[in-house]
């Protein structure tokens, strides 16, 4: 086998390469190398998680009215996720012979729509109706892929976490307010990158930092007001002219920190104690390759939204010490030996081209089965019979393959068709980091869908709410607003999903009264697109620090200590999901460090 091998993607028809320590995995789970890129096998992944969206539709074993990550187009059964766990829904009821004169996934589609599908995903969730793909959640609304928050709303990708709002990738934190990518926080607003902080607003890239107001790249520093330092007296008089009680002026402040840490260096990949990585937003990691949002993993490549797992490939979304996977998503809790599935959890063991399937062992081909092991197709067979079938299936998937309406071929070791998700582009995660217009994506063959059209009217303009807290009454619970998104243009609004109109909770309006902050203008969706323009998109870009001895070598930042480069150009170079015409100052890691410590 060559060390390298150039092949063109399937799906993007451009080149990639296959290294030799992707051959080293594909022998290690034998599976055949990819045909697709690995950009478009993460977009094919991110096809079938709908991560934030919910909607009204029946049951179709009740008929009533439930709340659902699949919309009443989904051609599946869907039960409310109470029956679906009980014993009323066995799955093996809908199982079937393997047919060999149709392709495997136009068997495996069928199936799909025969089993019932559980209408949320929510482990254990109290009092949180509106929330999906999360665990332990309680008194929680419209919150999303987390787990273990209380009274947390409006937020993705929160854990362990409560009494906040508005919030993405935030973990152990409480009492904070519009935040990306913070960690073990106490009350902190409108702030990004922040680790171990408290009382700290309108900041970025602080670690351990205190009553720090508009700051950048500080470290262990409190009572610091635009990156100057004050005595207590002196920040608490300064930071009392600010009025943070109104949307105009935190609207302004916004806008200055756009420009003010643009002015600051940036290190080129966020992360911290790693081990041979590369990516971005990695910590406590080792042997990680072009992947992105890890934590505590070993031995990943091509990987996303993992953490606490080892030797995986091509693997979207949770982990919780998982093992030896390749192309799969939204599966995790001590799996080990999956391939190409979907949704599959906990302590699963050797499943290939599974969907929904909970603690099950030896299976292929199956949807929605718990506590089973050795079927096919959700049929029950033996162990004898089950071995004997599976190398006759793969082979049988290699000879007659399933090909798509763009005339890409799916044989044995392709993760599953587009065409088969239950959703469609845009209601998923690809349109989040890799969004397309409803013409590009028909043109490439996936699915598109229009937002529906709300029952509600607007009652109010997000013009009318009043611009400070302190004069909001309680008569704004009974408004639907219009979203301000919506009412600037519309049609941009629709590409990210917005809602068009919004209410404002008990519980939210509680808090805004509480922390002293103003109503939002925006609707949830809205708010989240807002939040994810501040997070990197998944590619990396080669480049060479900026840094040029006493400055930047673009002249905006003035270094505050003599580095180990001295007065020279530093020469080290890396990969950087900043891309070379993005605003700002990127640092490798010894200059960035030399600057924050």
């Amino acid at each position: 086998m060559s060390k390298l091998e150039q092949k063109q993607c399937q799906n993007c028809k451009q080149q990639f390469t296959i290294e030799s320590e992707d051959f080293d995995f594909y022998r290690k789970v034998k599976v055949p190398p990819p045909t697709w890129c690995p950009e478009c096998r993460m977009i094919r992944r991110f096809i079938w998680h709908n991560e934030h969206t919910l909607y009204k539709r029946k049951d179709s074993r009740t008929g009533k009215e439930i709340f659902s990550g699949f919309s009443s187009e989904a051609p599946l059964k869907v039960w409310e996720r109470d029956d679906w766990w009980s014993d009323i829904c066995n799955s093996l009821e809908y199982g079937t012979e393997y047919d060999w004169n149709k392709p495997f996934f136009e068997q495996l589609r069928e199936l799909m729509g025969r089993v019932p599908w559980a209408s949320r995903k929510a482990l254990n969730p109290v009092n949180s109706d509106y929330c999906n793909h999360c665990g332990e959640f309680k008194n929680c609304y419209l919150a999303f892929d987390g787990s273990g928050c209380e009274n947390v709303a409006y937020s993705v990708s929160a854990s362990h976490s409560r009494d906040s709002l508005d919030l993405l990738r935030v973990r152990d934190s409480e009492l904070c307010y519009d935040d990306f990518d913070c960690y073990n926080c106490y009350q902190c607003f409108f702030s990004a990158h922040l680790d171990s902080c408290q009382d700290v607003i309108f900041s970025r890239n602080c670690v351990g930092c205190s009553n720090c107001f508009g700051c950048v790249n500080l470290k262990n520093k409190s009572y610091y007001l635009f990156n100057q330092p004050y005595s207590p007296t002196e920040y608490k008089q300064k930071i009392a002219a600010y009025d943070l009680s109104s949307f105009r002026a935190v609207r302004e402040l916004l806008d200055r920190m756009q420009e003010l840490r643009l002015r600051y260096p940036v290190k080129f990949m966020d992360g911290l104690k790693n081990t041979n990585v590369s990516g971005n937003y990695i910590y406590n990691s080792r042997n990680i390759y072009r992947s992105f949002f890890v934590k505590g993993g070993e031995n990943y490549r091509y990987c996303f939204h993992l953490s606490s797992g080892r030797d995986a490939m091509d693997y979207s979304l949770w982990s919780g010490r998982s093992e030896l996977i390749y192309e799969c998503s939204d599966s995790g809790r001590r799996n080990t030996k999956l391939k190409f599935c979907y949704n599959c959890y906990p302590a699963c063991q050797e499943l290939e081209y599974c969907m929904a399937c909970h603690t099950c062992s030896n299976c292929f081909g199956c949807v929605g089965l718990k506590n089973k092991q050795y079927c096919i197709l959700n049929k029950q067979y033996d162990k004898k019979e089950y071995e004997q079938l599976m190398p006759k299936i793969i082979q049988h998937m290699n000879d007659l393959s399933y090909i798509d309406k763009k005339d890409r071929v799916y044989k044995y070791g392709e993760f599953f068709p587009p065409e088969l998700s239950p959703f469609a582009y845009n209601e998923t995660l690809a349109q989040e980091y890799f969004p397309l217009t409803k013409q590009q994506v028909t043109e490439q063959g996936y699915r598109w869908k229009d937002l529906e059209i709300k029952e509600y009217r607007p009652t109010i303009s997000w013009k009318a709410l009043s611009d400070n807290i302190e004069k909001v009454k309680d008569t704004v619970l009974d408004e639907i607003i219009l979203c301000q998104a919506w009412d600037s243009d519309n049609e941009k609004a629709q590409e990210h999903n917005c809602t068009k109109a919004f209410k404002i909770i008990p519980q939210e309006l509680q808090f805004y009264r509480r922390m002293n902050l103003p109503l939002p203008r925006k609707c949830f969706n809205s708010r989240h697109y807002e939040r994810t323009k501040q997070r990197n998109p998944l590619k990396l870009w080669h480049r060479t620090c900026q840094c040029a001895g006493e400055k930047s070598d673009n002249k905006v930042y003035a270094n505050a200590v003599e580095h180990f480069h001295k007065e020279k150009h530093c020469s080290n170079e890396f990969e950087t999901t900043y891309a070379p015409e993005r605003k700002g100052i990127v640092y490798c890691e010894k200059c960035y460090q030399s600057e924050v410590v």
